[in-house]
Parts: C-alpha cells; sequence; structure tokens
C-alpha cells in the first residue's frame, strides 16, 4: 500500500498543501509512512499519537463530553482528533484514527477491529470513515493504515 502513500504524498506536495496526522490504534504507522521518504518535512508537519483519552483531551482538544457522549472509539472522536490535529498544527489536512486493534476492547456496537478514520481539511467538513477489520492486533492496525490512506486519496483527488 506504500503506492497509494507516495501517490497521497505527490498530491499534497503538486497542491502546496500541509497535512498531520494523530494516531490512536494505528500507533504511528501514518506518520512513519509519510516520513519513509526523503523530502516529507515539506508537507508532512507532525504525527501525534493520543493513545489515552487524556492526550486526546489535552493534545487535540478532543472534548471529554464527547468521549463520554459517543465513547473514545467514534466517528464524533475521530472528526474532532483530525480537526484538533489541524488545527493545533495550521496544517491544511488532519487524519485520524482511533479503534480497537483488539485482542481486548470493544462492544457490540464497535467489536474489536471496529476503526474510524476521520478526516479534516481545511475549508471542507470533516468526514469520518468507519471500517470493520479483521485479523490479529498488527494486521488491523496495519489494514487501518492503508484504508486511511486510500480515504485520504481519494478526497485529495476532489481538490
Amino acid at each position: 500500500m506504500q503506492n497509494k502513500a507516495i501517490e497521497c504524498a505527490e498530491l499534497i506536495k503538486s497542491k502546496n498543501l500541509t497535512v498531520s496526522a494523530a494516531e490512536s490504534c494505528t500507533g504511528g504507522l501514518i506518520a512513519s509512512e509519510f516520513i519513509s521518504k526523503s523530502g516529507s518535512s515539506e508537507y508532512f508537519l507532525e504525527g501525534c499519537v493520543t493513545y489515552t483519552v487524556s492526550a486526546k483531551v489535552s493534545r487535540l482538544g478532543v472534548k471529554q463530553k464527547t468521549v463520554d457522549t459517543y465513547t473514545v472509539v467514534s466517528p464524533e472522536v475521530a472528526a474532532e482528533m483530525a480537526e484538533g490535529i489541524r488545527n493545533n498544527l495550521h496544517t491544511d489536512i488532519g487524519i485520524s484514527t482511533t479503534g480497537y486493534a483488539g485482542p481486548g476492547g470493544g462492544d457490540d456496537k464497535n467489536p474489536v477491529g471496529t476503526v474510524y478514520i476521520g478526516l479534516s481539511i481545511q475549508n471542507r467538513p470533516t468526514l469520518t470513515r468507519r471500517l470493520q477489520l479483521s485479523g490479529d492486533r498488527n494486521e488491523i492496525r496495519e489494514q487501518a493504515k492503508n484504508l486511511a490512506f486510500e480515504f485520504l486519496y481519494e478526497e485529495l483527488r476532489k481538490l
């Protein structure tokens, strides 16, 4: 899937945009993919692994009320994470992930393998996407990273 990350990077650069990532369940995989290529500091400003609720609240500005109302694994939290990283770092794009990679966690509504991706692009409504993935913990994390780049690519092509 690295090709999709490269395609995203090329589109971001060609449009003179910047991007930042707020990751929970992917634990820095998106940031790592961006910075694996030389010159990424031109467009990728920062990645934050905000694994705990307190980190999401203090670092990204996710509202505790949002977590209490919808849970930490929800489209609402994914959206606030993406908006928070974009606004705090003054980037054009913020992308986020939150989910249950397993083997523990999850509930009837959001079982293990549920991941939400948030995408905040300046001057556009924030979007989220729900994924229901399968596999072991690392397979779920890798799939979430890959599908986050697919989502980002789809939206970048619309700009």
